[in-house]
């Protein structure tokens, strides 16, 4: 059985300012790309780690454009929310969005959280499970999220993708990530995961695998975004378990489509940044704002109760829904 795992695409109708390219173009390309190494590869299933558009909401143009592409895939494409994907960093509100819709016309195939999938080729039986991007995902007393803790009875192999802040290596202070020797217990022999976009190398421990190949796109304007290669992994299960990558052609060097002038522009603005409060209070319009940094900072905020958190991000993806649908 072969997989071929990517994740973070961000489909988006706009190009970030950070880019010297045509954005959605050069994205079209790399989709192209995909779907003629699944074809090449042999590929029997893909997965795709959530954040699979820019926001919930994107245009119907947009979604018909890629949705021609991906069903020209003529194998199952396995895929779970991520932050982007869906309202107020809500699984639940998924029948609301873009990819809840071409879920539900088959294009792709959702994982829910509890779901056992098994994916079968030849005398290869294989475990799929999924945990789509929630606020808390990332608390620090409870890792159940990335833990697999039972498998179904005859399975070869066990496969766990998740949307959530896994690192091979301690981060940011003030940012919550879960770092791999945390989860290590898993049942999994694989845990994929997406949305840091710079990736990790896979790890392995106990003969247990841990990777995220890294985002198909580049859209911070940071020096090692302009270094990093986006690409694929390919999984090959048989009586051994191998994982290989394949780096896309589509995707330029990082100095050819991204623009190092807004390093410093940014750095400046991060500087100059409003307190998170100010930047609630003062807004009048969410569309002047970046919505999923107002969902992140409600997630991450310290000393808040977590009954508040909760109510805050309910309320913020009442209005981003009522903003999309008029109401």
């Amino acid at each position: 059985m072969r997989i071929l795992f990517f994740t973070d695409s961000h489909i988006r109708g706009t190009t970030p300012k950070n880019r010297k390219d045509d954005f959605t173009n050069t994205l079209e390309k790399k989709f192209n790309e995909i779907v003629e190494i699944i074809d090449k590869e042999n590929i029997d299933y893909v997965i795709h780690g959530g954040d699979l558009f820019d926001r919930p909401d994107v245009s119907i143009s947009l979604v018909s454009k890629f949705s021609k592409i991906l069903n020209e895939i003529k194998v199952p494409i396995y895929i779970i929310s991520g932050n982007h994907d869906i309202f107020g960093l809500n699984p639940k509100t998924l029948n609301r969005t873009m990819l809840g819709l071409i879920c539900e016309l088959k294009v792709l195939n959702i994982i829910d959280t509890n779901e056992k999938i098994i994916l079968k080729k030849d005398k290869v039986k294989v475990q799929l499970t999924g945990q789509p991007y929630t606020y808390n995902i990332d608390d620090s007393n409870d890792k159940s999220p990335y833990i697999v803790k039972d498998i179904e009875p005859g399975c070869d192999f066990s496969i766990h993708v998740v949307h959530g802040m896994l690192l091979d290596k301690p981060f940011i202070k003030g940012i919550p990530y879960t770092l791999v020797e945390d989860i290590k217990e898993t049942l999994a022999d694989i845990t994929l995961s997406g949305h840091y976009h710079s990736g990790f190398e896979k790890v392995k421990i106990d003969g247990k695998y841990f990777l995220n190949p890294g985002s198909i796109v580049r859209v911070s304007n940071s020096l090692r975004e302009i270094k990093r290669k986006p690409k694929v992994a390919i999984i090959d299960l048989e009586k051994d378990l191998n994982i290989s990558y394949k780096y896309l052609s589509t995707a330029l060097d990082g100095e050819e489509v991204l623009d190092r002038k807004e390093i410093e522009n940014s750095i400046y603005r991060r500087e100059r940044m409003y307190e998170f409060k100010q930047t609630i209070d003062n807004a009048m319009n969410f569309e002047k704002i970046d919505i999923n940094d107002v969902l992140m900072g409600v997630s991450n905020a310290e000393k808040v109760d977590e009954k508040v958190k909760k109510e805050a991000l309910k309320r913020i993806s009442l209005i981003q829904m009522r903003n999309m649908t008029g109401e």
